[in-house]
């Protein structure tokens, strides 16, 4: 998420209320995850586990909780938790905005397009033209449509992240203030669930078909002409690329990558990244012609225990 005007690292803390080391007038872009970061970018980081990648990541701030060696060319926020003060960045520089109607007055719909009743449209929303957007379908804010663009009944476009930080008195939400971007030519089915990035983009890239039932995870990327059936379940941070298949009922781990062309057989859980130009089978996943030639071995072990018991 980059900001509407560059600030300063005293800006930044001064937001925060924390110590900095840097250059008070260190110029600071925006806020982004770990897997979007670029220059000028704050990045946040609460574990050690993860100081080093944070620290040697494309963000030239890193939000932290421990004093460390700075590296050249980038600087430091201090705070006691990171995670707390990246949700009051995000409510400061992307704050919710509460709808009183319908249909936001300052979304932009282009010539051609239907809207059917029910529909709720939020702030920031964008639609092209020749578009149809079924009844009862929910477009959350900041949210990018293209041309010819179909939506089934019921989709909700734009709902927060499940992404949750666990502390003892529960679980606190990472704040969504990222879009979700849906490119020309795509068909969106009736009840399907598109998560807004955490501060970057949800994606489904131009020509893809979605079946009913379908959940899109944060910071996803669908390719372009991609076809996934009903059921399927896409976790967050994914890279699904271009003309890639899901069958129904497929499951993914997030941060995986399906490469081009690859088909993903219905029931399969998709627990690692795969290559593209392949067909997949099973769970964990697995090439199908290996997978399909194991099943049919395991069939055959009866009877070879019988044979061996009458030996």
């Amino acid at each position: 998420m980059k900001f509407q005007t560059p600030q300063t690292l005293e800006i930044i803390a001064a937001i925060l209320n924390c110590d900095f080391l840097g250059n008070a007038d260190f110029p600071v872009l925006g806020m982004n995850e770990i897997h979007v970061v670029t220059a000028g970018d704050i990045v946040f980081v609460d574990h050690p586990k993860y100081y080093e990648k944070a620290l040697n990541s494309a963000a030239t701030v890193v939000l932290i909780n421990k004093i460390v060696d700075c590296p050249v060319g980038k600087s430091l926020l201090i705070s006691d938790d990171p995670f707390r003060d990246f949700n009051k960045l995000t409510k400061h520089f992307k704050p919710f905005i509460s709808a009183s109607v319908n249909i936001d007055p300052k979304a932009k719909i282009g010539e051609g397009t239907q809207l059917q009743p029910g529909i709720f449209i939020g702030p920031n929303v964008q639609i092209g033209s020749n578009c149809l957007i079924h009844a009862n379908v929910t477009i959350v804010s900041d949210t990018y449509i293209g041309d010819n663009v179909v939506i089934g009944s019921g989709t909700v476009i734009g709902g927060d992240a499940f992404y949750y930080k666990k502390r003892p008195e529960g679980f606190d939400p990472l704040i969504s203030g990222g879009r979700v971007c849906i490119e020309n030519d795509v068909h969106i089915g009736t009840g399907c669930t598109i998560d807004r990035g955490v501060t970057s983009d949800t994606t489904i890239g131009a020509g893809s078909k979605l079946d009913n039932q379908i959940q899109v995870g944060h910071d996803t990327l669908i390719g372009k002409k991609c076809l996934i059936a009903s059921q399927t379940g896409i976790a967050g941070c994914c890279v699904i690329e271009d003309e890639v298949t899901l069958w129904g009922q497929v499951g993914t781990n997030s941060g995986i990558t399906i490469g081009s062309k690859a088909v993903i057989l219905g029931q399969t859980g998709v627990t690692k990244s795969v290559a593209g130009g392949k067909t997949y089978f099973g769970t964990p996943i697995q090439e199908s012609r290996s997978k399909l030639k194991e099943l049919a071995n395991l069939r055959q072990l009866p009877d070879l225990i019988q044979k061996l018991k009458e030996k």
